[in-house]
């Protein structure tokens, strides 16, 4: 749409055939377009007849071209190779960026260009590792599509139920995918898809909401799930060395507060785990780095696990 805009204000007229042929799109798609432009108050209009064709209202001027540096970085700011990779969008992304590009006027195009060589976002983990989703195009398919599924899917704790589900849509968090769709009762569920076994195509179709915004639907999920996450607090007094290590763990170690040390250079902290068995197992792997304030049941628990790995590797 503002390839469409910038061809309009540079070249006047310009029939729906012409635009679908420079954009590389269907006819139906310039339609579609040219509504979602004039809705969104852009004074487009068509001429109809031999000579007729698409323009703009005389004296209309876009913004496009007095676009700031600022909102040039935000429109060509990166994305990540990996999520485009997984929707098998990266060549459709490239070819569409340098149609937008080739649109801008050529004082902007430099800039936009620099956006790319200057930032890059990887969503990858260091190790490389990626989760298989066994149904990927499925999913993918069922959400423009708006066709019904039938899933199995395996929870975490391993059990697999059928569900019959209405798509709508993806969701990346990092690089994992969720598969965002309404149950039979309406319900809206988040369903990792790498745990998702099987998905069948129904043949029934559904209206999907027209109020469902997925960006707000997931900022609501997100918040109602950390609100709900257990939570065990345990105050510890930590060697100096070692506080700095606290920030960087694998583990889901939170710092609620942390108090100035004390003349032996120990420092009084607050550390929140989601379960006790993870704060035993953690705080054991400091060894005499790390010592329990409260709770006191919290020690005796750690020394039980101590001397039961010490047992365990003497035999």
């Amino acid at each position: 749409m503002i390839s469409i805009l910038l061809m309009l204000q540079t070249q006047g007229r310009i029939t729906a055939k012409e635009l679908a042929e420079k954009l590389e799109v269907s006819e139906r798609t310039i339609y579609r377009d040219m509504e979602v432009l004039s809705g969104s108050g852009i004074p487009v209009f068509a001429d109809r007849g031999k000579n007729g064709g698409w323009s703009l209202m005389d004296g209309y001027q876009t913004d496009l071209t007095g676009l700031k540096e600022s909102e040039i970085r935000a429109l060509f700011a990166p994305v990540s190779p990996q999520l485009l990779d997984d929707l098998g969008l990266t060549r459709t992304s490239e070819d569409a960026r340098n149609k937008i590009i080739a649109s801008l006027p050529a004082a902007y195009r430099k800039n936009a260009k620099d956006i790319w060589s200057r930032i890059h976002i990887d969503t990858s983990s260091w190790r490389g590792t990626k989760e298989k989703i066994s149904s990927f195009e499925v999913l993918k398919n069922a959400i423009w599509e708006n066709v019904t599924l039938e899933i199995i899917y395996q929870r975490a704790d391993g059990q697999r139920n059928r569900y019959i589900v209405q798509p709508l849509g993806l969701v990346a968090k990092g690089s994992i995918w969720y598969f965002i769709a309404a149950k039979e009762n309406g319900d809206i569920r988040n369903y990792r898809a790498s745990r998702i076994q099987s998905a069948v195509p129904g043949e029934d179709t559904f209206e999907r909401p027209d109020d469902f915004d997925i960006a707000a639907y997931w900022k609501s999920s997100k918040q109602a799930f950390i609100k709900a996450l257990p939570t065990y607090e345990v105050r510890v007094k930590v060697s100096e060395e070692v506080l700095s290590r606290l920030s960087f763990s694998n583990h889901f170690v939170r710092i609620i507060e942390a108090e100035s040390s004390d003349n032996e250079g120990w420092k009084s902290v607050k550390l929140a785990f989601d379960t006790k068995d993870e704060a035993k197992r953690y705080i054991l792997g400091f060894a005499d780095q790390i010592s329990i304030i409260k709770p006191e049941e919290l020690h005796f628990e750690i020394l039980k696990l101590a001397e039961a790995a010490v047992a365990h590797y003497k035999v």
